[in-house]
């Protein structure tokens, strides 16, 4: 834990004294920052505003040199990460196949808890509307609805394009709560029993009940009928029977509220009642165990129930008088709200403080899923609240089964670390790890070193190592517990088993720089923003620029950044990257915009995704037109791998559109992004019918193309791009509507005129014809030119593991097993090279071998290509449960993949 705060004071020491730290600006802002800093050098600070602390002083100063710039230890993650995820899968996936409907919403829940410790958004949101639709409950129906619209917050708009193409996004809106409680299950009014006196004789036909001044006179038949105790008031052997007026002035009920109730007598219905009226009528129908007055009273206020203060007010009532249809609409406008409604005490405590049976009315048997999504909220907004960590003390206090009690200790064992509260967060992780939940083993080891028992934790983490399929976080955390070459024995230990990590790569890069080598700790970043853009090692890069006083590429890195993430805050969160662009900008020269355009083709030519990004931020503070920079910007978003920021993009671009037929289309990729299609289509054709423009004709073509089976489209799609060409646009756009067009010729078997398309690309320099063109050139049967075409493209490219991976297809043996191994290299997650490689093992008949070389890449990547290949060895292999676990786990990824599906069948046919 000591590192935690080193990495500011690591960057002002390697600023150089002829360097940023002498303006004025900037060494005014450091100064403030000063005293919230804990690794601050007093005297090294000195220097500094002398002017006296040099580049050279950094090869001289060892004290210098150690503080460069630091990495905080990885954080533990408040995750489920069980050891072998592809087995636990599987188990939730055979258990799904069989278990009772009412378990099926609780199954999804877990599985979707295994994706989040994966990082698969996609998956977990998924299960999330798996068990959305599962939900045996209205509870659950709520709970996971709530989720769904949590997790797309900054999607709303989706729902409301949608509307305007007549289609409703289901998991958007309210439920109907009312329709989920059958009306039939209580008998109707007035039907109940019999109306004869004690002794047998008919009773009188009216009754009147005198409230303060006031009679009202009513059918006693029908009144009878409300209740068993109204039935023996006035039908029994109670003195009430006998009278004529009865005086209920003592009830807490007003005269109104008598009528009412006589009206809902006679026809079952209670009309326009205020919602005072139905509460006093609530508890009075409550009180004389009047069951189908009380459900009236419950269905019309949970109708009446639109705002956070209506939920507040009338919860209370629905609780202490039992009224489930009232708690369920309370409870859905107080999930709806999320995750504002955190912020209310009030809210708060109604969470807090139910006991049970009030819970049981307010949320049925869904109290595990209820708590889950309160913790999520709540871990999101303040891990170390306490509103965080009563929620998972609850969630803990309601777990069902091991696994739902090992993950929630887990999750609350971390909170209590992060408060400091470690003898809590050690029983904790204690019971979740002997539960099974070995990743809890590092929050042990955490605990161990801060007691400053250093030598337990790396014997924990050995142990742990050994007694199981050692994974790439065991060697990660035991890092942290030694020194030198053993530490980075077990970092590159780490990076192989999981090249996801980004501690790895960002330690070994900062040591790299204190040991002056530069180009090596810019090439050990560099490694892992290849394939994942993480802002951490954005960060760490900024540092490494800022240091050797090479603003330019500083500022590419900040403004990437804060495209990614516009609030992000650097260096432990002690400074707004925003502040830090401003600072740094005053060190490199303004563009115009005629310079920014410049620099925007030649990186995006040369697939320099990450400096296009920073030109396109630079050129949005300008008066261009930001609508069509914003959609550039998602482009780039998209092609990073980063959907989120993509549609945050898309989004803005809509909103500052300079017509309604440019909006129209960002409306059109919005929805087409979202698996919209066909309403994107539609957008497209408005904006067409509008005016006829190079992106409404582009993103019809390229929605028409990618939801069409129908082969007779390919003329339509060519047509429309040719259209889309005849448009104004610019050449980047160009560029990319020439390439399309050429891929539509190859699929048609149109070789020469796919040929010009790509040739003509490349002469405005779009780099990606490159591809296009090998392609044609392989068609022609011209191996040899299809694989320089490709060498051309690898050349030109900043990203090239695409590149690498394509030209695999064109060379000899030798020369695509070294291609393959280079796109691992460069981007690990690309999981084709681990295929061909396994194929290839396969081949060669080496089983085992060809196994492991799956199962590696599987350690880190839930892929359902790999899973099916894996278990078609086993299958191959005849081990029928090897193969019948991949089976499963590869369904939970894809539950509607044909051949998985055929595979499983097949497989399950043979189980012993």
């Amino acid at each position: 834990m000591k590192d935690l705060d080193g990495s500011f004071s690591g960057f002002l020491h390697c600023a150089s004294g002829r360097g940023i730290l002498h303006n004025s600006r900037i060494l005014s802002y450091w100064s403030s920052l000063e005293t919230q800093l804990n690794a601050f050098y007093p005297q090294a600070w000195l220097q500094v505003e002398r002017g006296k602390l040099s580049k050279l002083s950094l090869q001289s100063s060892s004290s210098s040199i150690e503080s460069l710039i630091k990495v905080p230890e990885p954080s533990i993650l408040p995750y489920f990460k069980p050891v072998d995820y592809v087995e636990v899968l599987a188990q939730i996936h055979e258990e799904l196949e069989s278990c009772p409907a009412h378990e099926r919403s609780n199954l999804y829940l877990l599985q979707f808890q295994v994706f989040r410790g994966l990082g698969e958004v996609k998956l977990m949101r998924r299960s999330l509307r798996s068990a959305w639709q599962k939900a045996s409950i209205v509870h659950e129906k709520l709970i996971f609805g709530a989720w769904l619209k949590y997790e797309k917050q900054g999607e709303e708009i989706i729902a409301d394009l949608l509307s305007t193409c007549e289609k409703c996004a289901q998991e958007f809106g309210p439920e109907d709560i009312a329709t989920h409680f059958p009306e039939d299950t209580v008998l109707d009014a007035g039907t109940v029993y019999d109306t004869c006196a004690a002794d047998g004789n008919p009773v009188s036909k009216h009754v009147t009940f005198k409230i303060n001044d006031e009679n009202i006179v009513c059918d006693k038949q029908k009144i009878s009928g409300l209740s068993a105790p109204f039935h023996a008031m006035l039908n029994g052997c109670f003195t009430e029977s006998n009278r004529e007026v009865i005086d209920l002035s003592e009830n807490n009920l007003s005269p109104s509220g008598m009528r009412a109730i006589r009206e809902f007598s006679n026809t079952g219905n209670l009309g326009e009642v205020s919602p005072d009226l139905l509460l006093e009528i609530l508890i009075f129908a409550n009180k004389f165990c009047c069951e189908k007055l009380k459900e009236a009273c419950d269905r019309k206020l949970a109708s009446l129930v639109s705002s956070r203060e209506d939920a507040l007010e009338l919860m209370d009532y629905a609780l202490e008088e039992d009224c489930h249809i009232l708690a369920a609409s309370c409870l859905q406008t107080f999930l709806n709200d999320l995750p504002d409604c955190l912020s209310d005490h009030r809210v708060v405590e109604i969470f807090m403080l139910a006991n049970k049976k009030q819970r049981s009315i307010m949320v049925g048997h869904a109290s595990f899923a209820l708590y889950c999504l309160l913790s999520e909220v709540s871990l999101y907004l303040d891990p170390q609240s306490e509103n965080t960590a009563c929620f998972l003390e609850r969630l803990v206090e309601f777990a069902e089964t091991d696994r739902q009690r090992l993950f929630a200790s887990h999750q609350l064992g971390c909170v209590r670390l992060l408060r400091k509260e470690y003898d809590e967060a050690k029983r904790l992780f204690e019971a979740a790890f002997n539960a099974g939940h070995i990743y809890s083993a590092v929050g042990l080891a955490r605990l161990s070193h801060i007691n400053g028992n250093k030598q337990w934790s790396y014997d924990k983490l050995t142990s742990v190592i050994s007694t199981g399929v050692p994974l790439g976080w065991m060697y990660q955390e035991r890092s942290l517990y030694c020194d030198g070459n053993k530490r980075l024995a077990d970092l590159e230990k780490a990076t192989g088993l999981d090249p996801t990590l980004t501690y790895p790569y960002m330690f070994r890069a900062a040591s790299l720089m204190r040991k002056q080598d530069v180009h090596a700790a810019l090439a050990e970043i560099n490694r892992i923003l290849g394939f994942k853009l993480a802002l951490e090692c954005l960060e760490l890069r900024f540092c490494f620029y800022l240091a050797l006083e090479d603003y330019q590429a500083a500022i590419c890195d900040i403004q990437a950044i804060l495209t990614l993430s516009p609030d992000y805050r650097m260096f432990e969160g002690k400074a707004a990257a925003s502040q830090l662009r401003t600072l740094v900008r005053e060190h490199v020269n303004n563009w115009t915009t005629a310079d920014c355009w410049i620099q925007l083709y030649d990186r995006w030519s040369s697939v320099d995704d990450i400096g296009s990004l920073s030109v396109i931020y630079q050129m949005l503070e300008s008066d261009a037109a930001k609508g069509v920079l914003y959609f550039r910007q998602s482009l780039l978003l998209l092609r990073l791998n980063c959907p989120e920021a993509a549609m945050r993009s898309l989004q803005l671009a809509r909103q500052h559109a300079s017509s309604e037929h440019e909006r129209l289309v960002y409306e059109g990729w919005i929805l087409y992004d979202t698996g919209h299609c066909e309403e994107g289509l539609q957008k497209a054709e408005e904006s067409i019918k509008i005016r006829r423009s190079f992106e409404a004709f582009f993103l019809k073509a390229y929605a028409l193309a990618d939801s069409s089976q129908d082969p007779s489209c390919s003329s339509t799609v060519i047509s429309l791009l040719e259209d889309a060409l005849k448009c104004p646009s610019d050449r980047l756009r160009k560029g990319q509507a020439l390439n399309n067009l050429g891929s539509v010729y190859v699929d048609c078997e149109k070789l020469d005129l796919a040929a010009d398309c790509y040739i003509n690309a490349l002469k405005i320099r779009h780099t990606r014809a490159h591809q296009g063109l090998a392609r044609v050139h392989y068609l022609r049967n011209d191996k040899a030119a299809a694989y320089e075409e490709m060498t051309k493209l690898i050349e030109k490219a900043r990203n090239n593991a695409s590149a690498y991976e394509k030209r695999s297809e064109y060379g000899d043996r030798d020369l695509t097993k070294a291609d393959l191994d280079m796109v691992t290299q460069l981007d690990p997650l690309r999981v084709y090279p681990y295929r061909y490689r396994a194929a290839v093992l396969m081949d060669s008949h080496k089983v085992n071998e060809a196994i492991a070389e799956l199962s590696r890449a599987i350690a880190f990547k839930a892929d359902l290509h790999l899973l099916h290949l894996r278990a078609a060895f086993h299958e191959h292999t005849n081990n029928v449960l090897g193969a019948l676990r991949d089976c499963r786990a590869a369904l939970s990824v894809d539950p509607n993949h044909q051949e998985m599906l055929e595979l499983h069948s097949r497989v399950n046919s043979h189980e012993p």
